[in-house]
């Protein structure tokens, strides 16, 4: 830990408080006069002092000043003196004794014993400079010994092959295979046998040692021991890794060949392996009272492994929330081991903290919407058990809304008695509202359909809370049209939509040309990613004013007709699968029934009826095989008393492929389709997926009659193969597809585009 101690500012210095006016002071004598002190101050002026004025020598002159002194001093002293040449400063000088003499004047040494330096036109006073050099032939010096370096060859791309020894003893008492685990993350196997130089080899060496005891610890193997080392060539040379240097040869001297490969040891001893002698786990007691040992898989006498050791803890952290403890934590856990016996005791200390029940909800932040449509979102109900995965539940299904940038919900303590031990907990959901409006937009094809663009503009939160209003125009060739639709999501209950339509479309099909506005209303409970139901159902109304053309066999040819047709919906659904989006098993049944009554003339009411069954079965964990059947009726009235857009239509990506979009069933003598009131469809798929990739090969089959009552004589059959790419929102596929037995007009080959899987 570091402090700052803070230091007071200095203060000001005090001014001394001068005296009282009348205050009577004695009198003090100088201790030197004025005159005094003025003479004992030297000179400061040329005027007083002439040398202060003169300029000043050069270092030449100073030290000729100075040798011309010290000769005369030694001149005074009446020392003798010996003259000798010092050739290499060219300057006299001459020794007395051990002392050196310069002019005649002897230099004393410095504290240190060494004479002073020469500087310019001094004179050498560093006796070993001023005596001569010896011989050449008497120079004898011995030459300096450089570490020889590694052979350049060793610089060279080397190849390499890695030798683990000692994993067996520890890979018969742990369910882990050690060797393949080590080998998943070493920087030696990664490196495929190759190195740039040597030194590369070492540096992976090393680190594959440091993960090897990693892995050792993992595995409760404390006091395991790795060694390596480097055999070099067949002949058992070694070299080992710790080493900083190398030459490159082995134990004999010889040097390795440059395409000898090199061998990267291990030696691994395992050592004991501990395990647990005790656990204790330091917690409250709990509701109910084996709530943390029933859910905690670590027992005396397993081995110590780092992996099922953080699994338990993790298993406990996550079981306590689910169970009525919103504010459980785990501490951090203390292992003794006790290397005599190979044992370990486990302590977890675990703080339960109170038993919760869902409270109240309180919202903050930029909202998007207030606590009570929150609450209409909630899966729980004020005074259940608190469960985390109802939180969890609920935080998806705000994000699921779109109307957030972020959102957070969070348990936070009352302290309010809820009685029988717990207390009440709110939900504080935080909210951030992000932009409502989006631009979406998607393509397909599909022989007989054509090429079909939709765009549309969504406002999410138009009419809060959740009230949409949604604009939507398409662009196809041979479908336009556009409308608005205003749409309640989660109206009163979660996932429950209310919808109002209005629209405006025309369709060109080779079945029928029509222009037709629509008035709907649905309410409809549906599945999501999120929370996908077992039942599902919708309700509804429609008005639909339509000009339609049709053959008319009576007069020959095509007329068109005014139709206005107002209907109900009801549908209920069944889903046993276990995804929305792609579904592997599990199966499905959708049941609508549409009354309706058609005016053209005169009132004709009748009935649709349709029913869809789908099924999946995974047959391996790449390939599953899936089927559906479907079966329309309508009743109630003839076929020409029908609006040729409300009869029976087969063929197409969504229905029989290999034949074009409402191509199979009754056709006119031009021959072009004229649908009937009952058909039947079926379609077998094996869909083999591997990656985000798969491949679908599919039969399907149907047909449509004229009567209401389905005969399934003269099926026609389409086969072909599909290609898929999976994403998060689903799949995206691509069929091609071409008709068994085909007949004169139809096309060989039909292509589908789309998004979601067939069915």
């Amino acid at each position: 830990m570091v402090r700052t101690v803070e230091q007071a500012p200095i203060a000001e210095i005090a001014a001394p408080t001068p005296p009282p006016a009348d205050a009577q002071l004695p009198d003090v004598a100088p201790i030197i006069s004025d005159d005094e002190f003025r003479e004992a101050i030297p000179p400061i002026s040329a005027e007083d002092d002439p040398e202060l004025d003169k300029p000043l020598e050069s270092i030449a002159e100073f030290e000729a000043r100075q040798a011309a002194a010290a000769k005369a001093a030694a001149a005074k002293s009446g020392t003798a003196t010996t003259t000798t040449t010092a050739a290499a400063a060219g300057a006299d000088s001459t020794t007395t004794g051990d002392v050196p003499v310069v002019g005649g004047t002897p230099v004393p040494a410095l504290a240190d014993g060494d004479a002073v330096e020469a500087i310019g036109d001094a004179p050498i006073l560093d006796t070993e400079l001023a005596a001569p050099l010896p011989p050449l032939e008497n120079f004898n010096v011995t030459p300096v010994e450089f570490a020889e370096p590694d052979d350049a060859r060793d610089n060279r791309a080397i190849p390499y092959t890695v030798q683990v020894n000692g994993l067996a003893s520890a890979d018969d008492s742990t369910d882990v295979d050690l060797a393949d685990l080590f080998g998943d993350l070493s920087a030696l196997y990664d490196g495929d046998g190759k190195a740039d130089n040597i030194a590369m080899v070492r540096a992976r060496l090393s680190a594959d040692a440091e993960l090897m005891q990693r892995i050792l610890a993992s595995e409760g193997y404390y006091d395991g021991v790795v060694e390596t080392r480097i055999d070099r060539g067949d002949r058992g040379d070694r070299d080992s890794a710790n080493s900083s240097q190398g030459d490159g040869t082995g134990q004999d001297g010889r040097r390795r060949s440059a395409d000898q490969p090199i061998t990267a040891v291990i030696d691994v001893k395992p050592g004991v392996r501990y395990k647990f002698s005790e656990i204790t786990i330091n917690a409250a007691p709990t509701v109910p009272p084996g709530l943390i040992q029933d859910n905690f898989p670590l027992a005396v006498g397993e081995p110590i492994v780092a992996q099922r050791v953080q699994g338990a803890e993790a298993a406990i952290a996550l079981k306590l929330p689910e169970q009525g403890y919103p504010f459980a934590t785990v501490g951090q856990r203390d292992i003794l081991l006790d290397g005599a016996t190979g044992e370990g005791a486990y302590t977890l200390p675990v703080e339960v903290g109170p038993r919760g029940r869902f409270g109240g909800i309180e919202t903050t932040g930029k909202l998007a919407f207030d606590a009570e449509h929150v609450g209409v979102l909630a899966r729980f109900k004020r005074g259940d058990l608190y469960d985390s995965r109802r939180t969890d539940d609920l935080r998806q299904a705000l994000v699921a809304t779109g109307l957030f940038s972020s959102v957070a919900v969070e348990p936070q303590k009352t302290g309010e008695s809820a009685g029988d031990g717990t207390e009440y907990v709110t939900m504080l959901v935080t909210q951030e509202a992000g932009p409502p409006r989006t631009l979406a937009a998607t393509a397909g094809y599909g022989t007989g359909e054509g090429l079909r663009l939709e765009a549309s503009w969504t406002h999410r939160n138009f009419f809060p809370p959740e009230g949409a209003l949604i604009a939507r125009a398409v662009a196809g060739t041979q479908e336009q049209g556009f409308g608005v639709t205003l749409r309640r999501s989660n109206a009163g209950r979660r996932d429950r939509t209310f919808e109002l339509v209005g629209e405006a479309t025309r369709s060109n099909y080779n079945a029928f040309e029509a222009i037709t506005g629509r008035v709907a209303a649905k309410i409809s409970y549906d599945s999501t990613p999120i929370w996908q139901k077992k039942l599902t159902y919708a309700v509804g109304a429609e008005l639909l004013a339509t000009s339609e053309d049709d053959y008319s066999f009576l007069l020959g040819q095509r007329q068109r007709d005014f139709y206005t047709i107002f209907g109900l919906l009801g549908q209920v659904g069944v889903d046993r699968t276990n995804s929305l989006l792609d579904p592997t098993k599990g199966f499905r049944v959708t049941t609508r029934v549409q009354p309706e009554g058609s005016l053209s003339g005169h009132f004709s009411p009748y009935a649709r009826a349709q029913i869809d069954v789908s099924g999946y079965y995974p047959v391996a964990d790449a390939i599953v095989l899936a089927g559906r059947v479907r079966v329309g009726s309508i009743l109630g009235a003839a076929r020409e008393r029908l609006a040729p857009s409300r009869r029976f239509y087969a063929g197409g990506g969504g229905s029989v492929r290999g034949f074009g979009y409402q191509q199979l069933g009754p056709k006119d003598p031009n021959n072009d389709p004229i649908g009937g009131r009952s058909l039947n469809e079926a379609a077998f798929e094996a869909r083999y997926r591997f990656g985000n990739f798969g491949v679908v090969g599919f039969v399907d089959a149907g047909q449509v009659y004229t009567g209401s009552t389905p005969t399934f004589d003269n099926l026609r059959f389409g086969a072909g193969i599909g290609g898929r790419f999976y994403t998060n929102f689903g799949p995206m596929r691509l069929d091609v597809a071409t008709p068994i037995n085909r007949r004169p007009g139809e096309a060989r080959v039909s292509v589908y585009v789309s998004i979601g899987q067939a069915f």
